[in-house]
């Protein structure tokens, strides 16, 4: 299988080097990733100024890796564009969780929508993070199993995988749908400049069944997903959909 690998942390991130290595069991792997950390860009993509793209200066073995004056969204297009055999886009490891309505900002799964968008599968992996990196040994044969189940055939697909610190099991979940509290905290920096922190907090308990749920449970949350937005229980409601002009 052909792989290419990319992230919202940037090339120097541990978490997509452990998941290269892992990537390695499935076939070829290449990596096209961001110069620069582009968390919680979204899938913001770069129109007004060229792209570039250089030899990355961190050393993956077995693996053609370079970086991009980009997004995470850029550098799968970048990369399609430069391996236009890839089967699979993998994102990650993710250092923080995407879950719930944190897909909506998330750099890491702009990339594998992305990939959908492009005609490619699209698999974004993301783990919490605390004070110290997450435990990547720890999660790798859950990273494998993971990916086994989402590589088994080549159906078009777009998959939010989300790993507690300590998996003890996998399971299918849908999106936590919750009210955050958007909250925009004050603050000073050293120079006694005013500058703001936005928090992002669920305000209400996770449903069983989600993905936050299933995290909180310290089991591996594998959502699929769709770029149909579409709200089709409030579209049946508006009949006829055709509205005339009196």
């Amino acid at each position: 299988m052909k792989i290419l690998i990319t992230n919202d942390d940037g090339i120097y991130s541990p978490g997509i080097r452990a998941l290269a290595n892992i990537a390695l069991r499935f076939g070829t792997v290449r990596i096209v990733a961001p110069d620069v950390e582009q968390s919680s860009m979204g899938h913001a993509i770069t129109h007004s100024r060229p792209l570039t793209y250089k030899k990355s200066p961190i050393t993956f073995e077995n693996i053609d890796a370079f970086r991009v004056n980009g997004t995470p969204a850029d550098c799968v297009a970048l990369g399609l564009h430069m391996y236009p055999d890839t089967e699979v886009v993998l994102s990650g490891i993710n250092m923080g969780p995407n879950l719930g309505n944190s897909m909506w900002h998330s750099g890491t799964l702009a990339a594998a929508k992305q990939s959908v968008l492009l005609g490619i599968k699209g698999i974004a992996l993301s783990t919490p993070v605390g004070k110290s990196e997450p435990d990547f040994e720890g999660l790798d044969p859950f990273v494998e199993q993971a990916l086994s189940v989402l590589l088994e055939n080549s159906n078009l697909g777009l998959y939010n995988v989300n790993f507690p610190r300590k998996p003890k099991g996998l399971q299918w979940t849908r999106q936590s749908v919750r009210l955050y509290d958007g909250d925009v905290v004050p603050g000073h920096d050293p120079m006694g400049r005013k500058h703001y922190w936005i928090t992002v907090k669920p305000l209400e308990l996770a449903e069983e069944g989600t993905d936050r749920w299933a995290v909180k449970n310290d089991l591996v949350s594998i959502t699929p997903l769709r770029l149909d937005l579409t709200n089709e229980s409030e579209l049946k409601t508006h009949e006829p959909a055709v509205i005339l002009l009196k």
